[in-house]
């Protein structure tokens, strides 16, 4: 090549196996960007936060392999392997004030719903195996419900019967269906920019 051209740097090459577990996850991104200034607004704050990010990256090197390898198995946006940063920062034992629980944060209802045991002994919200394969079998089943997958997202914040009632009313006004066009709380409005 012409040797004044300028040097590309921190790229990725696509004909090569990724060298890293990160690359793997930035070429498998699949996620459309969302066109709101929420999403510089969240980098912000996850900018000023380094402290948050280096403890929920170390919490995420034990499981972070294996939730890509299931995502990258069933052909989903590798986005959403980093979903348990905005669900619990990687946090196993993460229990929230609506009782939700594990690095996916499935309540009792929905988890008993994909399958994962809750008793005395064990709670299989909390086990990353199963509540891994329990998420993206409820995230898959959302898409193919909504069609998108912003809105699977927010139907996994929310609740697919909020969703789907959203959409109906914005059907009804004749207005758009698409994520930003939607009524929805603060939580979910802001849960997509945060994990793009």
């Amino acid at each position: 090549g012409d040797a004044n051209a300028p040097q590309l740097h921190n790229t990725v090459d696509l004909t090569s196996s990724p060298t890293s577990l990160w690359d793997r996850i930035r070429l498998g991104f699949g996620l459309n960007d969302i066109d709101t200034p929420l999403v510089q607004n969240q980098i912000n704050w996850f900018v000023n936060r380094p402290d948050f990010i280096k403890r929920t990256v170390e919490r995420s090197n034990r499981y972070l392999y294996h939730i890509v390898e299931e995502i990258q198995k069933r052909g989903m946006p590798t986005e959403i392997a980093l979903l348990p940063v905005v669900e619990s920062a990687f946090n196993p034992v993460a229990y929230s004030r609506a009782h939700a629980s594990g690095i996916w944060q499935f309540i009792p209802s929905t988890g008993k719903l994909y399958g994962l045991q809750q008793n005395f002994w064990y709670d299989g919200r909390r086990d990353v195996m199963a509540a891994t394969n329990a998420a993206l079998d409820y995230l898959q089943k959302l898409y193919d419900m909504f069609g998108s997958w912003d809105l699977a997202l927010a139907a996994y914040n929310w609740g697919e019967g909020a969703v789907g009632r959203a959409i109906a009313r914005n059907t009804a006004r004749g207005l758009p269906t698409d994520y930003l066009s939607l009524t929805m709380p603060n939580e979910t409005r802001y849960y997509v920019p945060r994990l793009q």
